[in-house]
């Protein structure tokens, strides 16, 4: 078995600041991403009401429309 290399300093703190700055990064973006999601969620959830509100609507006239005495 080889014994390990010793790791370079400057390598090691490159390291850790690109580990640091990507955390603060992903916190931003989450943050600046978070409301954008939230806004699009209440969108698609009001077309979800209106969407549903069509169907039963269809539903209902498609029923009214095939009461018929040839049943």
């Amino acid at each position: 078995m080889v014994p390990p290399v010793a790791v370079s300093p400057l390598i090691k703190t490159a390291r850790w600041s690109a580990l640091l700055i990507g955390v603060f990064y992903g916190k931003q973006r989450f943050d600046y991403l978070k409301p954008i999601a939230e806004e699009e969620k209440r969108v698609e959830e009001a077309e979800k009401v209106v969407r549903e509100e069509q169907e039963r609507i269809y539903k209902e006239l498609s029923e009214a429309n095939s009461d018929t005495i040839l049943k």
